[in-house]
């Protein structure tokens, strides 16, 4: 990550957290939301937001969209393959928590989604290749940069393209948000886990989660 934009980086985090965290307490309360069991690892919010449409390009040529993460808790994590730390450490971490999930019933058992914010080297295939090296059973996705900056906006998520030291407009980086989003069965978002990570607390929550709201 480059040094002479971590400032820059941790601004645009800070002020998309406390916008996020306004606009929750300005919400009004669900009328009929159950209760949720207290999580130990993972932040809910007191009210789900609802997301604004999105539609992600996976690598069987499908859109991924809300209706295809409903039914599901799912963790959102958003990275690019070429990411030298942050994304595999990450991603190798959630499939931990992915290994406790396995005795859950397919149909309900909480997902993990990788999403690419590097849509300039990252194709479908290549981010679904590269994710289900780290676990089989993890969504994967990209799409043109202005869908991605909406989703991310959304998420309360943020990234940038870092140019490198070379000059070569191929070499750069991305800069992005290490938290991960939490999306509930009806794919609001409901959360978000802080690193470092708890991977038996995610996974613990996750599980809990996931009975309560079967």
């Amino acid at each position: 990550m480059s040094k002479r934009l971590i400032p820059l980086l941790a601004i645009a985090l800070v002020a998309a957290t406390l916008g996020l965290w306004a606009a929750l307490r300005l919400a009004s309360p669900p009328s009929s939301t159950p209760a949720l069991p207290a999580p130990r690892a993972i932040t809910l919010f007191p009210t789900p937001r609802t997301l604004p449409p999105f539609s992600l390009q996976q690598a069987d040529g499908t859109a991924l969209t809300q209706d295809t993460l409903k039914g599901h808790w799912t963790v959102v994590f958003m990275g690019y393959t070429h990411c030298p730390d942050v994304c595999p450490t990450t991603l190798a971490e959630l499939a931990g928590a992915q290994k406790q999930w396995a005795a859950l019933p397919a149909a309900i058992r909480p997902r993990v989604l990788f999403v690419s914010a590097d849509p300039e080297r990252d194709t479908p295939q290549s981010v679904a290749q590269y994710a289900h090296a780290f676990h089989p059973d993890t969504l994967a996705a990209t799409a043109p940069l202005p869908q991605l900056q909406n989703f991310a906006r959304a998420l309360s998520l943020v990234f940038m393209k870092v140019p490198g030291p070379s000059g070569d407009p191929a070499d750069y980086s991305i800069d992005h948000s290490a938290a991960l989003a939490l999306l509930d069965p009806q794919a609001r978002m409901a959360g978000v886990v802080q690193p470092p990570f708890d991977v038996k607390g995610i996974a613990a929550d996750l599980e809990t989660l996931t009975q309560a709201t079967r």
